[in-house]
C-alpha cells in the first residue's frame, strides 16, 4: 500500500511511518516541514496522489477554543483532497472517552475532528487511545513550583507511544472500520500516584500534592478516559517502561 502519514515527522507519525516501512508498505511522511499545511491545503494534492490510504496525525497548536477552528478546517481539507484523489481509507487518531469530557476545548475539538471525518466521503477508521507515557513530564510542569507538584485523582490509563503507533498502522493496512477502535494501557493510575511512581524513578526530590482542582484533568469526570469493553490493551507497562526510558 502506499500511504500518505500527515503529522508523519512527529512522536506517533515518525513511528508509523517505521513500522509501514519494515511491513513493506511505501509510507510517506508529511508535515509543514515536508510542504504540507493542512490549514491551507497547500501540498496536500501533491501529497495524496496515488495514495491508497491517509493517516492524519497533525495536532492543533493551541488546547484552547481556537483548537476546534483547527480541527474542522484541517479535516474538511484533507477530506475534499483525498476525495478527488480517490484515496480509499482515511486514519485519525483521537482520544479515549473525548466525548465525555465536554469541559475540556480540546476534547470537545478531538470529537468534531472525529464527527467531520465520519459525515465526509471517504471511507474510514478512527483509533482512539489513552493518553501516552511521554506526556508526563508535560503533565509534571504545569502546576510545579520548583518544589511541589499538584495532581488531581483522575483516573488514568496510559499507554507508550510506541504501542500507539502500531495500533495506528495496524488499522491502517485493514480494511476501513467505518467505526472506532479503542486502545489502552494495561494498567490504571490515580494520576496523582502516576506523578509520585515518575519522580521517584527518576529520583527527583519533587513532592506531589494531591489537589482535584489542579490542571487540565481535574476537569475529567470520574473514569470517563479510562477505556471501557472491547478495548485492546497495549503490551507495555509504565514502570517497565519507565525503567528502560
Amino acid at each position: 500500500m502506499k500511504v500518505a502519514v500527515i503529522g508523519g515527522t512527529g512522536l506517533i507519525g515518525s513511528q508509523v511511518v517505521t513500522i509501514l516501512k519494515e511491513a513493506g508498505h511505501d509510507a510517506v511522511p508529511h508535515s509543514l516541514s515536508t510542504g504540507v499545511d493542512l490549514l491551507t491545503g497547500q501540498g496536500l494534492p501533491e501529497a495524496l496522489e496515488g495514495a491508497d490510504a491517509v493517516v492524519n496525525l497533525t495536532n492543533s497548536p493551541t488546547f484552547d477554543d481556537l483548537s476546534l477552528d483547527f480541527f474542522r478546517i484541517t479535516m474538511d481539507n484533507l477530506l475534499a483532497a483525498a476525495e478527488r484523489a480517490g484515496v480509499g481509507h482515511a486514519v485519525v487518531l483521537s482520544i479515549v472517552g473525548a466525548d465525555q469530557v465536554p469541559g475540556l476545548d480540546y476534547y470537545r475539538a478531538k470529537v468534531l475532528q472525529e464527527d467531520v471525518l465520519k459525515a465526509g466521503p471517504v471511507p474510514y477508521s478512527i483509533v482512539r487511545a489513552t493518553q501516552f507515557f511521554e506526556f508526563m513530564d508535560a503533565v509534571l510542569s504545569w502546576t510545579d513550583d520548583g518544589q511541589t507538584v499538584r495532581l488531581p485523582s483522575t483516573p488514568l490509563q496510559p499507554m507508550a507511544a510506541a504501542d500507539v503507533a502500531r495500533a495506528v498502522a495496524d488499522v491502517t493496512v485493514d480494511s476501513p472500520l467505518g467505526g472506532t477502535r479503542d486502545v489502552a494501557g494495561p494498567d490504571v493510575f490515580p494520576l496523582d500516584e502516576l506523578g509520585r511512581i515518575t519522580l521517584a524513578a527518576r529520583g527527583d526530590g519533587r513532592t506531589v500534592v494531591t489537589d482535584d482542582s489542579a490542571g487540565m484533568f481535574a476537569a475529567v469526570p470520574g473514569d470517563a478516559i479510562i477505556a471501557k469493553s472491547d478495548v485492546l490493551i497495549a503490551p507495555t507497562h509504565y514502570r517497565d517502561w519507565l525503567a528502560s526510558a
